[in-house]
């Protein structure tokens, strides 16, 4: 099976083929993947994609759901959950934002800075989604200008 396009997070009839990939493994160009049920697909998209929950591989009789995988993360909580999310995004660490809830991909420095802060952090596994990116689907990805506008983003 070959894949070519993505439908996002589509309702409707479930898909019989599933692949279970974790953060990293959702951000996919050209690659083959391991089916849950055996067997593979390959993806051979156009450009690099974000994949989230949900969303359906397509192509050549092909339609794969993906699934999230669990993955060693912290879960933080406490009193300046704005200020533990500030410290986080200073450091560039995708995090997933819940109302009550901050979640990371485990990290031993960012629990220790986290702690010292005044935050509970809690070893979990569990499938981590961080928030995507200002101008893109899933995650910080490059960014597009209009037609004929160029500009470098270079120090």
């Amino acid at each position: 099976m070959r894949v070519t396009h993505i439908q996002q997070a589509p309702g409707g009839e479930e898909p019989a083929a599933s692949v279970t990939l974790d953060y990293e493994g959702r951000m996919v160009r050209r690659r083959r993947l391991p089916l849950d049920g055996g067997g593979s697909v390959m993806v051979d998209l156009p450009e690099t994609v974000s994949l989230d929950e949900g969303d359906v591989l397509l192509g050549e009789g092909a339609a794969v759901r993906v699934v999230a995988a669990e993955e060693p993360c912290l879960r933080i909580a406490g009193p300046a959950l704005a200020r533990y999310a500030w410290h986080i995004g200073n450091r560039h660490a995708p995090c997933q934002v819940t109302a009550n809830s901050l979640l990371v991909r485990e990290d031993p420095v960012l629990a220790d800075m986290l702690r010292h802060l005044g935050a509970t952090v809690e070893r979990v596994s569990v499938p981590f989604r961080p928030e995507g990116g200002a101008y893109g689907h899933g995650r910080t990805m490059p960014h597009a200008h209009g037609p004929g506008e160029t500009h470098s983003h270079a120090p």
